[in-house]
């Protein structure tokens, strides 16, 4: 038998996260600043969540899967934001391998989640500017609720089995992760074992959801603006763009943080920069999609004064 050089070391039970800084200073400032924008994410995305439940003139195909883009928002930061307050506040860096996998599949499958359903919502736009006399008979509330749980389904079963993957790999040491939370790329280099299926699969799953995705998006949109070309009067060209001008928003900041933490240099130099561009999709984008709804969208708007006009009546 050959004689593996970790066949005698211990394997790691739990992990070190390395969070941002050891300055105390630093620390209650980033405690402070991730505390608010947590609160303003959730505060937030609830108030989507309720303001379209409660507004009838909301239940559209459009504002359906805007509900479920909230509720995952919701979940995404909950998954990473609370872990991430107390490293900064309470040094509580340790976190179990079992603790660190979970993490990982939900910020995975939350991730892959919202890829798919911004595709799903730039479909919708695309029959809404495209088709717009067959569009109640094509975007029925039965194809909506198929198109969102494949959203869920699909993203969090291909999720698994990268995590499948990453649960087989053996960690001996060295147990600190250099990040704020359990990423793919620092886990698989903390194993002991060889790697390379296990990132294989694990980018060729990643792609599929994130990649084919955005082709969609880009095919929808490019149909969008040819049908918006066609339109003679400028005035209804501005009309049927502003239906999805919030949705290509948050696409373009979506993406836009994907592409600029992945094209951060891996180097050990560049370390604290990703750790930086991490928070751009992880904090930024989650605030972004009450933000864009909110100010650029006037059925919410609507929605809101409605809601704020409301008085309880109360029998004596």
């Amino acid at each position: 038998m050959v004689s593996l050089p970790w066949a005698n070391q211990t394997e790691v039970v739990e992990f070190v996260l390395g969070g941002f800084s050891s300055n105390r200073q630093l620390n209650v400032f980033l405690f402070m600043m991730f505390s608010v924008f947590y609160v303003f994410i959730v505060s937030g995305n609830v108030l989507i969540v309720l303001l379209v439940l409660l507004s009838r003139h909301l239940h559209t195909p459009m504002y359906f899967f805007l509900v479920n883009l909230s509720f995952l928002e919701i979940w995404y930061t909950s998954n990473l934001v609370p872990k991430m307050l107390l490293i900064i506040v309470a040094d509580q860096k340790t976190v179990s391998v079992a603790g660190c996998l979970a993490q990982f599949y939900f910020f995975g499958s939350l991730a892959a989640t919202e890829c798919l359903l911004l595709a799903v919502m730039s479909y919708d736009r695309y029959l809404a500017i495209c088709h717009p006399l067959h569009y109640p008979t094509l975007m029925t509330g039965a194809l909506c609720t198929r198109l969102a749980a494949s959203s869920w389904l699909c993203s969090f079963l291909l999720t698994a089995v990268t995590l499948v993957l990453l649960s087989r790999l053996t960690f001996c040491g060295p147990n600190e992760i250099d990040h704020f939370f359990c990423d793919f790329t620092p886990l698989v280099h903390l194993s002991c074992v060889d790697t390379s299926l296990t990132e294989t699969i694990a980018y060729a799953t990643s792609s599929a959801v994130t990649l084919v995705p955005f082709l969609l998006i880009a095919a929808s949109y490019s149909c969008i603006l040819a049908a918006l070309l066609r339109i003679p009067s400028g005035t209804g060209r501005q009309k049927a763009f502003s239906t999805c001008s919030s949705h290509l928003t948050l696409v373009t900041v979506f993406y836009g943080t994907l592409i600029a933490t992945y094209l951060v240099p891996s180097a050990n130099s560049s370390r604290l920069l990703r750790k930086g561009s991490s928070l751009l999709y992880t904090i930024l984008t989650p605030m972004f999609n009450p933000i864009i709804y909110s100010l650029r969208n006037r059925d919410i708007h609507d929605a809101l004064k409605n809601c704020l006009r409301r008085r309880p009546a109360f029998r004596r």
